[in-house]
């Protein structure tokens, strides 16, 4: 992997030029014409004064736009960094404070008003003015991009990658599953999230397939683009296809892969959805200091029961002790990543750069990158993840993980979705509490606590219950559990 994302549209553009890269809510493009897109969009950054190095941040929708951007701001050494719509004046300012981008080009959803900043008619304009920047040597190892961690559970981490590992995701997909100009991949998710970024163009332009940018997360909208824009592999968060599930008549009869990620999928979900339109829903675990996937079920119906796929092969995760010492096979313990010294992809990858604080990267610490998770890994490579590791409630003493209580809760039918978090308890430190999304607007929470009792530990069955409307969740279909504590309205004993 020694090549930048300023050259990722070579290849397509020297084998098929006029086959199409792009298709969004606004039309298509095809490589040739994506490639005259990113030199006007890296003409303009630099009439702003944007330099190699300065930071790029855009809020923009999913659309042509936001990706001619990108790769107008790799073309001149920028930093890119995404800006999601859809958070508060406030979420916005804060990662605008932790970015210090030169310029911002805002959309219709831009609520930041600062330095730099660049509406849409100004943009088009400086476009249309076909302004030339000059060539720019970027290094494989020098920054591209910030991903910001979710801040689900505190403030937001800016998290710095290079060009090679912006790249390598899309090259390790793309060669384990085989894929060529046939793939149409589809995404619903943010394109503003780094992530998705990485695993729409930049893995469609490595494949020489097309990117669908979705402009709709709905389950009638999702399926809609779908079916017009004959997609062929489209990922989503696990209440998507649970939702898809339900609509045996929606037309998903172009997809040959389905993935699942953003968090736990429920093994119910991945049947009803098989069930209802064939493909068996692919597993994924991720992480943004990764970036993107880290392990993934294979290609086909393969999978296993409570896991989230095989490692994929650039990687070497284990857990890991508290004192920091590998664990044998199948072990719990922390889960760790570093790249593999074996194999065809020894050595391809590298931990992200570090955290940007204070006008400059900060480096990682060295040895195997902490994910926070709690897992196992299989001599064979199976990936399994019990839980955050800062998540852990500890009752008594005992620790009760809230993904493997979430686990049992969603496999009782008339539940949706559960969040299971500890609520303060003086004698015993915490008490496990569950937020239960139902099916149907009156769930029997007896019922359900019942399920837990016969296939939980005492300790670990929740003991305050509540349901409510819809659990929060943030653009990635994570619940935000800094917000669950403020949706139960008293501890309810538990409902027996």
């Amino acid at each position: 992997m020694n090549g930048t994302i300023a050259r990722v549209l070579d290849a397509p553009l020297a084998i098929r030029p006029h086959a199409t890269a792009v298709e969004a809510a606004s039309g298509a493009w095809t490589y040739a014409e994506l490639d005259d897109r990113a030199r006007r969009a890296a003409g303009a950054l630099w009439s702003l004064g944007v330099r190699p190095g300065d930071r790029v941040a855009a809020c923009l929708p999913n659309d042509l736009g936001i990706v001619a951007a990108f790769h107008g701001a790799q073309r001149i050494g920028a930093v890119w960094a995404g800006i999601g719509e859809a958070l508060t004046a406030g979420e916005q300012r804060d990662l605008a404070g932790l970015c210090e981008p030169a310029v911002v080009l805002a959309g219709p959803r831009c609520r930041l008003d600062v330095p730099g900043r660049v509406d849409p008619d100004r943009w088009a304009d400086l476009l249309a003015r076909d302004a030339a920047a000059p060539p720019v040597a970027t290094d494989p190892g020098a920054p591209a991009g910030i991903a910001f961690t979710s801040g689900t559970s505190g403030r937001p981490k800016a998290v710095v990658h290079s060009q090679r590992n912006l790249l390598l995701p899309g090259a390790v997909l793309t060669a384990t599953r085989g894929w060529g100009p046939e793939l149409r991949k589809g995404d619903s998710f943010p394109l503003t999230i780094l992530n998705l970024m990485v695993l729409s163009t930049l893995l469609t332009a490595q494949a020489g397939g097309c990117a669908v940018i979705m402009d709709r997360r709905d389950a009638e909208g999702v399926a809609g683009w779908i079916a017009a824009h004959r997609v062929t592999v489209w990922n989503g968060a696990p209440a998507q296809l649970y939702d898809l599930a339900r609509r045996p008549d929606l037309d998903l009869r172009s997809l040959t892969e389905v993935w699942s990620g953003g968090a736990d999928t429920p093994d119910a979900v991945r049947r009803a959805f098989a069930d209802a339109h064939g493909p068996v829903p692919r597993a994924t675990y991720g992480l943004t200091e990764a970036p993107t996937v880290v392990s993934i079920d294979p290609p086909g119906d393969e999978w296993r029961a409570g896991a989230s796929g095989r490692v994929l092969p650039h990687y070497d995760v284990a857990a890991y002790d508290e004192d920091g010492r590998r664990l044998p096979d199948g072990d719990l313990g922390e889960l760790r990543l570093r790249g593999t010294g074996t194999g065809p992809w020894a050595g391809a990858w590298t931990p992200m750069l570090g955290h940007w604080e204070q006008g400059r990267v900060r480096p990682p610490e060295p040895g195997p990158v902490p994910t926070g998770d709690v897992g196992t890994v299989s001599g064979d490579g199976w990936l399994t993840v019990l839980d955050r590791k800062r998540l852990v409630i500890v009752r008594g003493g005992a620790n009760v993980y809230p993904l493997e209580v979430e686990r049992v809760i969603g496999a009782h039918p008339d539940v949706a979705r559960a969040a299971v978090f500890g609520v303060p308890d003086e004698r015993l430190g915490q008490r496990v509490a569950a937020l239960v999304e139902g099916t149907r607007p009156a769930v029997d929470l007896g019922a359900v606590a019942e399920a837990c009792r016969r296939e939980l530990a005492p300790y670990k069955v929740p003991e305050v219950w509540a349901q409510v409307g819809a659990l929060p969740v943030n653009a990635m279909g994570k619940v935000q559990r800094t917000r669950l504590a403020g949706l139960l309205p008293e501890h309810r004993p538990d409902p027996a």
